[in-house]
C-alpha cells in the first residue's frame, strides 16, 4: 500500500508540472509514512515542506496544489492538508476492502517485498562445536537466523541457510581425549581428567553407548588411536543428535559446512582453501613476519590492530580459517553474507570487515549481534537442569516449554537487547502469553469458520466485501495493509522480531472485530462477507507465524 500512496503522490506531481501550476525541474522522491496520530490519517507526505525553497513558495499552497490532484484518486476518501505543509490521506473503504481481498487471495504471497531483487545471500547461524549439547543461547540463534532466513525470502533473496561446524582445532582433540578417559573409567581403569576436558555427563553417554558397542577393544589400544577412534565417534554422535534436533524442531539448513574441509590439500595443486587464502593476502602485501608469527595488516581497513595468522609454533589462530571460510562463502556465489554471532563477537568485527575487504569483497558481509539469554522460572533464575545439575540446554528447554513457544519468545525482542525467558510464562495458556495469544487467534477464526460450515455452507468467494464499513472491519483491513511494510523494515534491518509485534497487532485487532462485529447473524450477505474477512485474517496470521518458523494450529 505504501508504494501505491507513493505513486499517487508522484502523479499528482507530475499533473502540477504538466499542468505549469508547479515549476520542478526535476520530479523527486514522494516518500510516504503513517502519521503517529490515527486521527491525522492514514497516510502523510512532508513533501510540500521540501519543495518550498526550490520553488520559492509557500509549504502550504504546494500542498494545496499537489492536495487537489489526490483528491480525484478512487482509493483516497479524503486529502487535508495540515499544519505548515503536510499533507494527510485518509485510504477510502475501497481500497481497504481491495486490502482483505488480497490478503485473502494472495495467501503466502501477499505481503511480499522487493528488497533483496533476486540476489543471492548466504545467512550463517547458531555454528556450535560438536563437542557437546547445544546451550540455550544457541537457541536465540535457532530461532533468529531460520526467522530471518524467511524474511529475506520472502523479501526477494535467494537465501542460503548455512551451519558452520567447528570441527578442528585442539578442542575436537580435548573432547575426544575426554571421552576416551571416560571410557577407560567405565572399565575401571583410573584416570586423571585435565581442567580443560569436558566434564558433562553428555561424556559418560558417548563413552558408555562406545563401550556397549565395542567392548574392551579400546582398552589396550595406542593410546593416539584410540583418542582418535572416540573423537570421531563422539563427533559424528553429537552432530548427528544437532541435525535431528534442529529438522525437529523446524530449524532447515540447505548447507552444513565443515572447518576441516578448509585443510584439506587438493590432489593438483597440493595447496588447501586455507593456504590459497593466505597465498591471495601474501599476494596483496596485507601479510608480514615478526617474531616468528605471519601477521595480518589489518589496521590498513581500519582495525585497531594488526592480527596474527599463524603462530611462532606454526599453529594457525581461529582467525585464519574463520577468513578462509568467508572467501569460499563468496567464491560459491553469495553476493552478501550474513553472520550472525553472539554479543561477545563484537571486537571480532573490524578485522573480518578488514579480512573481506582485502580479499575485495568490501560492504558485502553484515554481522548480527546478539545479547544472551537468561533463564528464569516464576521470577527465580535457573542455571542447572534438574535432571542433570548442569547447564539448560537448548533441547531441554524446548522439551518443557515446546518449539513454538521457544522460538517465538527468542524473537520477541530486538537482538541488542538480552532476553528474561520465564519458562512459566512460556507454559501459560493465556493471554499473558503472547505466542499463545497470537496462535488462540488463529485456532479461534478455524473454529469460527467450522462453525459457519456446519450452519450452512457460504460461497465466500463470492462475498461482498462493500458491506465491510463498520470501524472494526476497516481497522482489521489497516493492519493487513501493514505487512508488506513490515517485512520490508525486517529484511532491510534484520530485524525479524518486528513480525511478532506485527502479528500481535494482527491478532488483537481481530479480537476487537470479533467483539465489536456479529459474525455469525442472519443477515446471510453480511455473514458472507465478514466470514471472508476472518479468513483473510486467519491466512495472514498463518503467514506471519510461518515466517517466523512457529506453528499456526487450528485447534486449542
Amino acid at each position: 500500500m505504501q508504494k501505491t500512496i507513493e505513486q499517487l503522490v508522484l502523479d499528482a506531481l507530475a499533473a502540477a508540472v504538466a499542468d505549469g501550476d508547479l515549476a520542478l525541474s526535476a520530479t523527486p522522491e514522494p516518500s510516504v509514512e503513517r502519521p503517529r496520530d490515527p486521527a491525522h490519517g492514514d497516510w502523510a507526505t512532508t513533501i510540500p515542506l521540501r519543495l518550498a525553497r526550490e520553488l520559492g513558495r509557500s509549504p502550504r499552497e504546494i500542498a494545496e496544489i499537489i492536495a487537489a490532484r489526490i483528491a480525484q484518486s478512487e482509493q483516497i476518501a479524503a486529502v487535508e492538508v495540515a499544519g505548515p505543509g503536510f499533507i494527510n490521506l485518509r485510504l477510502s473503504n475501497a481500497a481497504l476492502q481491495q486490502l482483505i481481498r488480497d490478503a485473502r487471495e494472495q495467501g503466502e504471497a501477499f505481503g511480499r517485498a522487493d528488497v533483496g531483487q533476486g540476489q543471492t545471500i548466504n545467512v550463517e547461524w547458531i555454528s556450535a562445536n560438536p563437542t557437546g549439547p547445544m546451550h540455550v543461547g544457541h537457541g536465540r540463534w535457532a530461532a533468529l537466523g531460520s526467522a530471518l532466513s524467511n524474511v529475506l525470502t520472502h523479501a526477494n533473496w535467494q537465501v542460503t541457510r548455512e551451519f558452520y561446524i567447528n570441527d578442528a582445532g585442539n578442542q575436537m582433540d580435548i573432547f575426544g581425549l575426554s571421552v576416551a578417559l571416560r571410557y577407560l573409567e567405565l572399565f575401571g581403569r583410573p584416570i586423571e581428567m585435565p581442567d580443560d576436558c569436558y566434564g558433562g555427563s553428555y561424556i559418560i553417554d558417548i563413552a558408555r553407548g562406545i563401550a556397549d558397542e565395542d567392548g574392551e577393544r579400546w582398552l589396550d589400544a595406542d593410546e593416539n588411536e584410540r583418542l582418535i577412534h572416540m573423537r570421531e565417534r563422539g563427533y559424528r554422535l553429537m552432530l548427528d543428535n544437532m541435525t535431528d534436533f534442529l529438522e525437529r524442531i523446524g530449524v532447515h539448513f540447505d548447507t552444513w559446512f565443515s572447518e576441516r574441509s578448509l585443510y584439506c590439500k587438493d590432489a593438483t595443486t597440493g595447496a588447501s582453501p586455507l593456504d590459497e587464502t593466505l597465498a591471495t593476502l601474501d599476494a596483496g602485501g596485507y601479510l608480514y613476519k615478526e617474531d616468528g608469527a605471519t601477521w595480518f595488516r589489518t589496521t590498513d581497513f581500519g582495525d585497531d590492530k594488526n592480527r596474527v595468522l599463524i603462530k611462532a609454533d606454526g599453529s594457525y589462530t581461529y582467525f585464519a580459517p574463520d577468513i578462509a571460510y568467508h572467501l569460499n562463502k563468496f567464491a560459491r556465489g553469495s553476493e552478501c553474507l550474513i553472520d550472525i554471532w553472539g554479543a561477545d563477537h563484537h571486537g571480532y568485527i573490524p578485522r573480518m570487515m578488514a579480512a573481506c575487504e582485502a580479499l575485495g569483497h568490501a560492504g558485502r558481509l553484515r554481522v548480527l549481534l546478539g545479547q544472551l539469554v537468561n533463564l528464569f522460572r516464576g521470577g527465580e533464575v535457573v542455571r542447572m537442569s534438574k535432571r542433570t545439575g548442569e547447564m539448560v540446554t537448548f533441547e531441554e528447554l524446548v522439551d518443557e516449554v515446546g518449539a513454538d513457544a521457544t522460538k517465538y519468545l527468542m524473537l520477541a525482542r530486538s537482538t541488542d537487547q538480552t532476553i528474561d525467558f520465564d519458562i512459566e510464562v512460556a507454559k501459560k495458556q493465556d493471554a499473558s502469553n503472547p505466542v499463545y495469544y497470537v496462535q488462540y487467534a488463529h485456532a479461534r477464526i478455524c473454529s469460527l469458520l467450522r462453525k459457519a460450515e456446519e450452519r450452512e455452507p457460504l460461497a465466500l468467494d463470492t462475498a461482498d466485501l462493500s458491506l465491510l464499513v463498520e470501524a472494526a472491519e476497516l481497522d482489521l483491513a489497516r493492519v493487513f495493509g501493514k505487512m508488506s511494510e513490515v517485512v520490508e523494515g525486517a529484511a532491510r534491518d534484520l530485524a525479524p522480531y518486528r513480525l511478532t509485534h506485527y502479528a500481535e497487532e494482527l491478532a488483537t485487532s481481530f479480537h476487537s472485530f470479533y467483539t465489536r462485529c456479529q459474525v455469525i447473524g442472519d443477515d446471510r450477505a453480511k455473514t458472507c462477507a465478514r466470514l471472508y474477512l476472518a479468513d483473510a485474517t486467519r491466512s495472514v496470521l498463518a503467514l506471519v507465524l510461518k515466517l517466523l518458523g512457529v506453528s499456526a494450529p487450528e485447534r486449542m
